[in-house]
């Protein structure tokens, strides 16, 4: 009977965690519009309250050091938008015209299976399986024009640009007043210490993580820039500032990357060869950066293994869309930081972690002789 009573327990635990796991991604997913500002304005105060509390040590008022910090970040965006406003708007002109011609390469390799499928049509309307007559209605629904969705989509940008602004301006001038209320509510002194910890570890690594992809992203878009430049591909800048910022989501930006390239260079080149040497030019770079720069001055830090990180990003992506890539991978490192420093979910921890090389042997059991 103790037993199936503890058997019961068991499963009802296991039915609630199940249930609570569920509500949480839920609301995660439909709450996105309100969640995704603030998790954008907490990485950036993550980013930039060790910069304050310098100021600080410098007799600058907190309230000054973070209406200095947003207002910088506000006319860094508006200089940058205003810079490539220009090319960006050459690449949508040419778009139709591009995409027209990759169209008509794609058409002549799948010429024979169009012809094909056509012939395969005529039999079956000569043999009376396909009929006019029989042939449903065309129903033509007109929606929204690709401008006024573009329209739309720039609206709700900014208005959440400007909610993130607003946000990290508040949580600059706070300083650590957040974690100065959570260390007074925790009963036990070991807990207090225990929280300081995390929120100093989060902020580290997350610090280091942004300045640090940041900077080598940066080199990377100026060398692809620049082998667009020297391949006489239209927009290098562009071209750029895409790698930038396509750099920060892994395994899908990268390929997305190779991709647009690839299109673009099929509306450009009648050479199979220039073309192919677009996104070759690409992936060098990537390689380059992927497995040696970035593995030299990262090295361990926010080590998530493969698994772990692409489960994780296509969770991301799933609830919050494009920003849920992008800040996908803070987002589980401050998961896995969190777990490490609790004993209970100390295990989830170990599971994100990457692989230790040197202990992998004599940490899985032999069972060959068994």
């Amino acid at each position: 009977m103790a037993d199936e009573s503890d058997t019961r327990k068991t499963g009802a635990t296991i039915a609630i965690i199940v249930i609570a796991l569920l509500a949480v991604a839920y609301t995660l997913y439909f709450a996105r519009s309100f969640l995704v500002p603030i998790a954008f304005a907490i990485l950036l105060d993550f980013l930039f309250s060790p910069l304050v509390r310098g100021m600080q040590k410098l007799h600058i008022p907190l309230s000054a050091s973070a209406a200095l910090i947003v207002v910088g970040l506000i006319a860094i965006a508006v200089l940058g938008s205003y810079t490539l406003s220009g090319p960006a708007q050459n690449m949508l002109r040419d778009a139709p015209a591009t995409i027209a011609r990759v169209q008509g390469e794609l058409g002549t390799v799948f010429r024979p299976l169009t012809e094909v499928t056509t012939t395969a049509s005529k039999a079956a309307k000569e043999v009376g399986v396909l009929s006019d007559s029989t042939s449903p209605a065309e129903v033509t629904v007109v929606g929204p024009s690709v401008a006024s969705k573009l329209a739309g989509t720039a609206q709700r940008m900014l208005a959440g640009w400007f909610q993130v602004a607003f946000l990290l301006f508040f949580l600059l001038a706070g300083g650590d007043l957040f974690l100065e209320k959570t260390i007074r509510v925790i009963p036990l002194l070991h807990d207090k210490k225990k929280a300081v910890r995390i929120a100093r570890d989060v902020e580290s690594a997350v610090s280091v993580y942004l300045i640090t992809n940041l900077g080598i992203n940066l080199m990377a878009g100026v060398m692809v820039g620049a082998a667009m430049w020297m391949l006489d591909m239209p927009n290098p800048i562009v071209w750029g500032v895409l790698t930038v910022a396509l750099e920060f989501i892994p395994f899908v930006g990268p390929l997305v990357m190779m991709g647009l390239l690839a299109v673009s260079a099929v509306g450009v080149y009648d050479s199979f060869g220039r073309i192919l040497l677009v996104p070759g030019a690409y992936f060098a770079v990537n390689l380059i950066q992927g497995n040696i720069v970035t593995t030299l001055v990262l090295g361990r830090r926010l080590a998530l293994n493969s698994v772990a990180l692409f489960v994780g990003l296509a969770f991301w992506f799933w609830v919050w869309g494009i920003a849920g890539a992008f800040i996908g991978v803070p987002l589980m490192s401050i998961i896995k930081i969190c777990c490490d420093h609790i004993e209970a979910l100390h295990w989830i921890g170990e599971f994100l972690g990457a692989r230790d090389e040197p202990t992998r042997a004599a940490s899985i059991p032999d069972t060959s002789t068994a």
